[in-house]
């Protein structure tokens, strides 16, 4: 596939993740978002782990309990953490920093020298999103605002370090992804018991709601980003991320009956326009990630298949 291809096809990620909030909101239990994390995480995983029957070997179970915990594990929690202590979608315009981020770590984990280019379209990508989602009653809460900069970074990491260390020679991304998703998961477990307590109630309601972002919005969505992620560069795949609030913005006002002002219209158009910027190569090709060491999967499954909530912004 053509590098324009696999952009599209990791679009679809971010595009997913900004369907969580109406989800979220019109379907599930409220109030339960590490629980909502957990039914996203974990039950995810464990299916993608069924349809490869590939288990981590050798350092490889360090290593995807480290990207577990920093792509779903440390993420969700922080990222739900922030978006219900900072009103008016402020969480995701911290999350729309990941650009910066991502390209300070790429210096010293990937030796990628970041661009003047870059700096000014991450900035522009943070700005374009803030002009969406806040409101002017928005008020900064000094541990909402850690939690958001903590999620921010948490993916980051995760990102670079996906990118960084490749997968096992053998492995695909579908088994990258499980790995990392059961891990987040049973991270996620212990604290949402110990914060909320027993499960809700579920209904017809709630259950279709679980299994689309279980299914579609996490493990469809979440093996497209780190596909994308061994194919392009890590600074290109963090550039995809404001797509998700725009798209939320979008579904808010053509499913929820939400407005959107000029002003959201302006910054709709500046942050898409920072995304197409950021997939603009600016020099050589990326390269392929090194296989770390040899790993057969057994039957040759991996040879067949090669989260975030605002106040109405996004989730991841």
């Amino acid at each position: 596939m053509n590098r324009a291809g696999t952009i599209a096809l990791t679009a679809l990620a971010p595009i997913s993740w900004g369907s969580t909030y109406a989800v979220t909101t019109e379907f599930l239990p409220p109030d339960r978002p590490l629980f909502t994390g957990l039914m996203r995480a974990l039950p995810a995983g464990l299916v993608l782990l069924a349809i490869a029957r590939t288990l981590p070997r050798g350092v490889w179970w360090g290593k995807a309990a480290v990207l577990g915990a920093l792509n779903i594990g440390a993420f969700f929690p922080l990222l739900f953490l922030s978006a219900y202590r900072l009103p008016g979608g402020m969480a995701a315009v911290f999350g729309s920093l990941g650009p910066l981020w991502v390209a300070g770590l790429a210096v010293l984990l990937l030796s990628e020298k970041p661009t003047v280019r870059t700096l000014l379209t991450g900035i522009a990508a943070a700005l374009g999103v803030s002009l969406v989602v806040l409101r002017a009653t928005a008020a900064l809460d000094t541990i909402g605002v850690l939690a958001a900069l903590a999620s921010s970074a948490s993916m980051a990491a995760g990102t670079v370090l996906t990118k960084r260390w490749g997968r096992p020679e053998g492995v695909g991304p579908l088994v990258m992804t499980g790995w990392q998703l059961t891990a987040g998961g049973l991270l996620i477990a212990p604290v949402a018991f110990l914060v909320e307590g027993a499960p809700p109630a579920l209904d017809g309601r709630a259950v279709a709601g679980y299994l689309y972002l279980a299914l579609v919005n996490t493990a469809v969505a979440y093996w497209l980003w780190f596909r994308g992620i061994g194919r392009l560069t890590a600074t290109s795949v963090t550039f995809l991320g404001p797509l998700s609030p725009l798209t939320a913005a979008v579904i808010g006002w053509a499913a929820l009956g939400e407005t959107l002002t000029p002003v959201q219209l302006v910054g709709m158009a500046i942050a898409f326009g920072a995304t197409l910027l950021g997939q603009m190569k600016v020099s050589r090709p990326p390269r392929s990630p090194r296989p770390s060491r040899s790993f057969s999967s057994p039957k040759g499954n991996d040879r067949k298949h090669s989260m975030d909530l605002t106040s109405g912004a996004v989730r991841r």
